[in-house]
């Protein structure tokens, strides 16, 4: 049978609670969070003075030589450390501004290997082996002055803040050079030490007694975003100090590059080259060990997200045939340049510097057919808003154009068309620069070689307008959108002269625009004609076909006229990593809470509070079980009051008439008969 629980302790269950953890509380959790100072364990009062520690200690220690002193070891061990502790004055001064002591696991060490020996055994000094000094490594540390005008540059700033007298300290400035040699020109690093007190008191926190401290010590890291202006709007660094986790959280959390991710033999090709667009070179790593991206790296897939995506492979033995056959890398590090469809790619064996990487980038960040887009429509010279590749001075240019819906014909197609650039670019190094005119494709060699002509690729599914306003007619299979089972696929191939008349020019120039003309941008068009190839798909053919229009059209008198070209359908853009938002002071505090809330679990007043809450229950229980009662008289005057009598219901509907009703004269009673008759 379980034991009934006395009433009493039923009725009191609340105060008896919170008298329970408020005792537990102060008894269990308020000692391990504050322990003793080492002042307290001298004896001497808080930032006492080097020679009043002296003194206390040599007292202390004439009581353990007496022969009556029956000190534990591990006191006496407590008191020696505390005193070399605050002894020494780089020690000392980390202890008094922010609480800092970097030596107690050799507190502990020595506790464990001494607690059972006589305290006359021991070795001492006990800190003989960990007082460092950092005084030749450090290097751009910097003052309140520096400090002020570093946060507002508009660059990264990343600051370890360490301790002359820190052991780890001294480990982690050799880490601390190698992420700076890795996030050299990404962002800045700086050094500030704890006896600044000034600057290093922004970096601390403070707990209920508004004492600064470090929660983890030193050394500890802090950053300053590009856009961050104010002393108290750092990021602290949450993680280990590792230098791959330290680069890591830098690059993505302060800097915001992009991360690049890793594709098996299975997932490259449909996860990376299908998806990316098909404008970008597809830039591929193959790692050997599987490391995260150089911030170099991720810097570049930033800076060349609209000409590049990137990816990375594991580089497997096992796997190695395949990538030879595909791609050619023989082995890793390799580092591949896929340039769109029937190309041969580019491999680069072996490690590269960010200079040569960056060198790399430039000469392959291009398709070597590139595709007109509405942000690349200038710089290629096939915009009648805008130039010529040669410049302004040229007054006519061309611009060979395929375009179709992306799939297997128009790949074919940009191959073949990919192949004729590059014999038109063949025969004009073959005669270093200077073209015979005999050849039959002398016209285009000698366009091609001034810039004045260009190929392009379209993508006539997304760009459906202007592709149908170019092929006028029978467009279908090139132009809009592909029906559902519509395997109907012709991609076209077109050229457009561009003409700007430098008398038609100079006289808009003098004619004041009207805002009609200034919105739609007339006044700007270069004249634009366009010829349909209906020839064979070969190169030769195509070539001598190009050189002709392109012969015919700088011979022949053309009409001047321009008409209101569709505008390009603006395609997908790199917007993830363009945008960036100014970080505020609010943001680091709301990044702090969940460091606080540990705090407030242990907040010398919870215990107090949780006594004096049951003080309070106790007393409000204890009063309304000894308030008297009221009379009983009272109660039953309230319970017999005299009640209101109901009203009688009428036993009609109307109620009971007030005057009996009189009986008309000529009335009679109706008899009614027991059975029925007829």
């Amino acid at each position: 049978m379980a034991m009934e629980i006395p009433a009493q302790v039923r009725r009191y269950w609340l105060p008896i609670l919170l008298f329970t953890a408020g005792f537990l509380f102060q008894v269990l959790v308020l000692p391990r969070h504050f322990p003793p100072t080492h002042y307290d364990v001298l004896g001497v009062e808080r930032f006492a003075s080097v020679e009043r520690v002296v003194e206390a200690y040599e007292s202390l220690s004439k009581e353990w030589l007496s022969e009556t002193s029956h000190q534990p070891t591990v006191d006496i061990i407590k008191i020696r450390y505390a005193y070399e502790l605050l002894t020494n004055p780089v020690l000392k001064r980390d202890y008094d501004l922010f609480g800092l002591d970097e030596h107690k696991d050799v507190l502990e060490r020595v506790k464990e290997q001494y607690q059972m020996v006589h305290f006359l055994k021991i070795d001492l000094p006990l800190l003989k082996d960990s007082v460092v000094s950092l005084i030749d490594d450090a290097f751009n540390v910097l003052t309140h002055e520096s400090f002020m005008s570093a946060i507002s540059e508009e660059y990264p700033l990343i600051i370890l803040v360490y301790s002359k007298g820190s052991p780890r300290c001294a480990q982690f400035i050799e880490y601390w050079k190698q992420i700076g040699t890795q996030l050299d020109g990404i962002v800045r690093t700086a050094m500030v030490e704890v006896g600044d007190s000034q600057v290093a008191g922004y970096f601390a926190e403070k707990r209920f007694s508004k004492r600064p401290f470090f929660r983890n010590g030193v050394p500890t890291l802090v950053a300053y975003p590009a856009n961050c202006k104010s002393p108290s709007c750092y990021m602290r660094y949450p993680g280990g100090l590792f230098v791959d986790s330290v680069v890591d959280w830098v690059a993505t959390s302060v800097v915001g590059l992009p991360r690049i991710l890793y594709y098996s033999k299975e997932t490259l090709g449909p996860q990376f080259i299908g998806k990316s667009g098909n404008h970008k070179v597809k830039t591929i790593f193959f790692s050997s060990t599987g490391e995260r991206a150089a911030p170099f790296v991720r810097q570049a897939a930033q800076e060349y997200s609209s000409y590049s995506s990137f990816g990375f492979v594991l580089w497997r033995e096992d796997e190695s045939q395949i990538w030879w056959n595909s791609l050619g890398v023989e082995s890793a590090p390799a580092l591949v340049f896929l340039k769109g469809p029937g190309t041969t790619p580019f491999v680069h064996h072996g490690i590269f510097s960010k200079s040569e990487f960056i060198e790399m980038m430039e000469e392959h960040k291009h398709h070597e057919l590139r595709q007109l887009r509405s942000d690349t429509s200038l710089e290629l010279g096939c915009d009648a808003r805008g130039h010529s590749r040669a410049g302004n001075d040229a007054a006519i240019w061309y611009c060979v154009i395929v375009a179709g819906r992306p799939g297997a014909e128009l790949s074919k197609k940009r191959q073949i068309l990919r192949k004729a650039q590059d014999k038109l670019l063949g025969d004009v190094d073959r005669s270093a620069g200077n073209v015979d005119n005999s050849v039959e494709t002398s016209s285009a060699a000698t366009a091609f070689k001034d810039d004045r002509l260009t190929f392009v690729w379209l993508d006539g599914e997304v760009q459906k307008q202007i592709c149908a306003f170019y092929l006028a007619t029978d467009y279908t299979g090139a132009c809009g959108p592909r029906d559902f089972g519509d395997d109907n696929d012709k991609p076209e191939i077109f050229i457009v002269r561009f003409q700007r008349n430098a008398t038609y020019e100079a006289l808009k120039a003098e004619k004041k625009n009207n805002l009609v003309d200034v919105l739609q941008g007339q006044h700007a068009d270069a004249s634009q004609l366009v010829a349909r190839y209906k020839g064979p798909v070969e190169i030769e053919e195509i070539n001598r076909w190009i050189s002709q229009i392109i012969k015919d059209g700088d011979t022949r008198e053309i009409p001047y006229f321009t008409s209101k070209v569709p505008d390009l359908v603006p395609e997908e853009t790199s917007k993830a990593w363009n945008s960036k938002s100014i970080r505020s002071a609010g943001k680091s505090l709301k990044e702090n809470i969940g460091f606080h809330f540990q705090d407030y679990l242990t907040h010398p007043m919870i215990g107090s509070t949780l006594l004096m809450c049951g003080c309070i229950s106790m007393g409000i229980l204890w009063f309304r079980n000894n308030t008297p009662t009221q009379s009983t008289r009272q109660e039953k005057a309230r319970k017999d009051k005299a009640k209101r009598p109901r009203p009688k219901l009428s036993t009609s509907l109307f109620g009971e008439p007030s005057v009996p009703d009189v009986d008309p004269k000529d009335a009679r009673q109706w008899e009614m008969s027991s059975s029925d008759s007829d």
